[in-house]
């Protein structure tokens, strides 16, 4: 197995980790946080009784989730059927992940806002997961130039020791 195949599989493997970790925090762990003592599906009706339609919520944060685990995918064929570079499928995967943080603020509007309106709390995360995502895409967005310092440095080093 080639460390592009490696780094191809596994960039898809933790963009859909992290896609997962976001739709079940927007949908189960925030709402849950938020409105400590209710259950899941209290929510949900709570959400309904007030008018909103909780099932669009669902449907936006799950179409959020799945457009990152499609362009992962994509980029998983693409590099392996073009024959990119490991180093440039470790970035395009690790800019997925930075972008996760556009995706995460954006799921927590669907269901979270309507939470916010049927039960009078604030809106924004309640719970530890969005941190954690957010934490991740920002570690993700240090290691882009680091990758591409290592990959020019080893490459130059190449390059001089083949002169």
């Amino acid at each position: 197995m080639t460390a592009r195949t490696v780094v191809a599989v596994t960039g898809a493997l933790v963009v859909t980790a992290y896609a997962a970790l976001l739709a079940v925090d927007a949908l189960v762990l925030d709402p849950l946080a938020a409105v400590p003592g209710k259950s899941l599906a209290q929510v949900y009706a709570g959400v309904d009784a007030i008018g909103m339609d909780s099932r669009q919520d669902v449907v936006g944060v799950l179409v959020t989730a799945g457009i990152g685990v499609a362009l992962a995918v994509a980029v998983t064929v693409i590099a392996l059927w073009k024959r990119m570079p490991a180093p440039v499928v470790a970035v395009c995967h690790l800019a997925l992940l930075a972008l996760g943080a556009v995706a995460t603020f954006q799921s927590g509007f669907f269901l979270g806002m309507d939470v916010a309106d049927a039960f009078g709390v604030a809106g924004g995360a309640h719970g530890p997961w969005a941190g954690l995502l957010y934490g991740t895409s920002l570690a993700a967005l240090v290691a882009i130039p680091a990758v591409l310092v290592v990959t020019m440095v080893q490459t130059l080093r190449r390059a001089r020791a083949a002169a």
